[in-house]
């Protein structure tokens, strides 16, 4: 059974930091890409970070420079550290593990991050 198990959210004033983990089961990790992703109220999902199987990082225009992605393939866990946070920051992530290429794709339960003074 595949569990991603996140971390790490809460209240934040802006300018604040945060640091969010996502623990992965049931999977072969070392093989899978992860990534991080945002839903805000009346949003679309949105892909915020992500690392492929190699260590190659992405990120979307809107925190790039101020969130980094990493992973830790012997303890199973991939983590988005959250610097300089923005209101607009606040949604629920989600931890997502996939391996598109076969069609494999979990997600986590998601943690609220909210960003307000």
């Amino acid at each position: 059974q595949v569990q991603l198990v996140e971390s790490g959210g809460g209240l934040v004033q802006p300018g604040g930091s945060l640091r969010l983990s996502c623990a992965a089961s049931g999977i072969f990790f070392n093989i899978y890409g992860m990534g991080w992703y945002r839903q805000a109220p009346g949003k679309q999902r949105e892909l915020v970070a992500a690392i492929t199987s190699g260590g190659t990082t992405n990120y979307t225009d809107s925190v790039e420079g101020r969130f980094t992605i990493s992973r830790d393939n012997a303890k199973n866990t991939v983590s988005l550290q959250m610097n300089s946070l923005k209101p607009e920051d606040t949604a629920v992530y989600y931890c997502n593990a996939n391996r598109n290429r076969y069609h494999l794709n979990y997600w986590g339960q998601g943690t609220q991050v909210t960003v307000s003074s």
